[in-house]
């Protein structure tokens, strides 16, 4: 396997190649890479390196992220143009490469916007330096709740890696524990934050087991980890900030009419091949809600089927037994409801080992159908009727929902509700994201805190 790429682990010491590597495959099944896996004293030792280092100044922080954003995009790492790697990683991942070619933009935009970024979540009555000016009459402060900074990466898309990069420039040292789907984004992006001058007790790579993957979040004094609902469960409230289903979703009202929002609502249902938690999984509709499912189902089913490294892909792909078990979990349960799409199966082989996961339109004959909760990696969507009288209940825990309407009064209580994190009103798909506005909620409100400095 001399062949393969090699991830070594990113230690405060430089590369290190373990004893105990992961081959890393791609949706066909064929070895693409040797991933080391560090044991938990390897972690214990880098996490304390990470404690014991002093955090640049923030010029320094800011100018070193620009510098290794365009050095993610230019360089040759781990043997890997940027092209080669966005074609592995649509290779691997199953994400389908104009979805991977947008998503790595984004990382480049956010680290060369992230200085500015991460500092919008500033209250306006805070400075960031206690050397301001302001300080000598009293003012708060704008300070970090801890020094290092533990990232569980989610490997089913790349664009969560833009996030943590904010936690870079407000200060933290950071760990980040790969996925090992796809771990060549956070390699890369590593890699080249060390190229750009970030200290290698600044910034480490550490894949481990799930064992030691623990150690890591002991070990930090603030972390973020993706998953699904037992994941929010475990870590919410605690001092990890979980990330989990998104559960997005469209409201159409009775004085609006869907056939003009036609294009913004499949665009948010497929857009990213539909594994993003900002894609949209409910849509609810003042009404019946037949027509406008046949409306989504006669525009998802025009979508091809093709291998995630084409240039014309939109589905993402998965080995096939992946594929048929999320298949089967589908159909169970949609028992019940009316299928529009994918009523009998949504994988399509493509002969290889692989499998597309084509698009399921399912109708709901409830607002409260428990089927509404269901969320899955490609475009699988639930139609169900809502009125005025349901309000807003159908609607919460909604990372994004788009909502058109005329109802100035429903898109305030939307903004009131606690478990709806992002309201779009008008033809804004769920997915539209950009640097310097929350995703679910600012980052630095979780990693910051004011204090009051007053001074001579």
């Amino acid at each position: 396997m001399d062949d393969l790429i090699q991830l070594d682990a990113l230690g405060p010491s430089g590369a290190f190649r373990a004893r105990k590597r992961l081959t890393v495959t791609d949706v066909t099944g064929v070895p693409v890479a040797e991933l080391s896996i560090v044991p938990k004293l390897f972690v214990t030792r880098a996490m304390k390196a990470l404690h014991g280092a002093e955090s640049l100044p923030a010029e320094e922080r800011i100018a070193r992220l620009a510098r290794a954003g365009r050095i993610f995009a230019d360089d040759v790492i781990d043997g890997l143009t940027f092209d080669q790697y966005e074609r592995t990683v649509a290779r691997v991942s199953g994400v389908p490469l104009s979805v991977v070619r947008d998503a790595t933009a984004a990382i480049v935009d956010s680290a060369e916007k992230s200085g500015w970024a991460a500092y919008r979540a500033q209250p306006v009555g805070a400075v960031g330096d206690w050397r301001s000016d302001e300080t000598r009459s009293g003012s708060a402060v704008w300070t970090r709740k801890g020094s290092v900074f533990a990232v569980h990466a989610a490997g089913n898309h790349p664009g969560p890696h833009s996030l943590w990069l904010e936690a870079l420039a407000l200060g933290y040292r950071i760990a980040v524990r790969p996925s090992r789907r796809e771990p060549f984004t956070p390699h890369r992006l590593v890699t080249a934050l060390r190229a750009a001058g970030f200290g290698e007790d600044q910034v480490v790579l550490l894949p481990t087991d799930h064992d030691a993957a623990d150690e890591i979040l002991a070990l930090a004094d603030l972390g973020l980890v993706y998953g699904g609902d037992e994941v929010v469960k475990k870590y919410s409230g605690s001092t990890v900030l979980p990330q989990g289903p998104g559960r997005s979703k469209i409201l159409v009202t009775a004085d609006a009419d869907w056939r003009d929002h036609l294009d913004t609502i499949v665009d948010s249902i497929s857009h990213q091949g539909g594994v993003a938690c900002i894609n949209a999984t409910t849509v609810l509709v003042d009404g019946d809600p037949g027509p406008l499912a046949e409306a989504i189902a006669e525009r998802l089913a025009t979508i091809p089927s093709l291998p995630p490294e084409d240039e014309k892909a939109v589905l993402a792909v998965q080995p096939v037994e992946s594929a048929r078990a999320i298949e089967r979990f589908l159909l169970a349960r949609a028992a019940g409801t009316k299928a529009w799409l994918g009523g009998d199966g949504v994988v399509e082989e493509l002969g290889d080992g692989s499998a597309v996961l084509r698009p399921a339109v399912h109708q709901l004959d409830r607002h409260d159908a428990e089927q509404a909760s269901v969320e899955l990696p490609f475009p699988c969507v639930w139609v169900a009727p809502w009125s005025p009288e349901a309000g807003v209940a159908p609607l919460r825990g909604s990372l994004v929902l788009t909502v058109f309407t005329e109802d100035d009064r429903l898109v305030d209580r939307l903004l009131d509700e606690p478990s709806i994190s992002n309201v779009y009103r008008g033809d804004h798909p769920t997915y539209w994201i950009r640097p310097g506005v929350p995703h679910d909620g600012y980052l630095g409100e979780f990693l910051m805190r004011t204090k009051t400095v007053i001074r001579d």
